[in-house]
């Protein structure tokens, strides 16, 4: 699975701030066996949001992965961002996370966080914050594989169990 890693936050671009989130979600994905191709961060600005999501995409990478810029801040734009260049939403993603993520905190239900597919490039916005990006993955880990491999056309079995007992 070929993955990019896309921080969003403004004080991070302006090297303010280091980035956790983005090498946490690295450490994930390369444990898991994914190669981690891109990794990027772009300040809190839509039109730079979309340019690397559509770049990305374009490159096909199998998954995106975005960080920040999910909640109530009026500087928050990546879920706009994001959905201006799906071609199909998968909320199922995002509830998810809100749900895995309110078991632990109530706030998890101010995200707005979006999911969805563009051409054969599965995209996730997750939190900001190092702790959420790592919950929220967890949260989703064990579906995305599938759901790429039926993205991409090369799942061999629908409708079994994910899980073995």
């Amino acid at each position: 699975m070929k993955v990019g890693i896309l921080t969003v936050s403004d004080k991070g671009a302006r090297g303010e701030r280091e980035d956790r989130s983005g090498p946490a979600i690295r450490e994930i994905m390369e444990a898991a066996g994914a190669e981690v191709v891109r990794a990027r961060i772009v300040p809190d600005e839509q039109e730079a949001i979309r340019a690397a999501l559509i770049e990305w995409s374009e490159e096909g990478l199998d998954l995106i992965l975005t960080t920040g810029g999910t909640g109530f801040s009026p500087r928050d734009w990546t879920p706009e961002a994001t959905k201006a260049v799906l071609e199909r939403e998968a909320p199922g993603i995002s509830e998810a996370i809100r749900q895995a993520g309110m078991k632990k905190t109530p706030t998890a239900m101010l995200s707005r966080a979006a999911a969805g597919i563009r051409k054969s490039t599965v995209i996730i916005n997750l939190p900001g914050s190092e702790k959420g990006a790592r919950e929220s993955l967890e949260a989703i880990m064990d579906a995305l594989p599938h759901g790429i491999d039926v993205l991409k056309g090369t799942a061999v079995e629908c409708g079994k169990p994910l899980h073995k007992e």
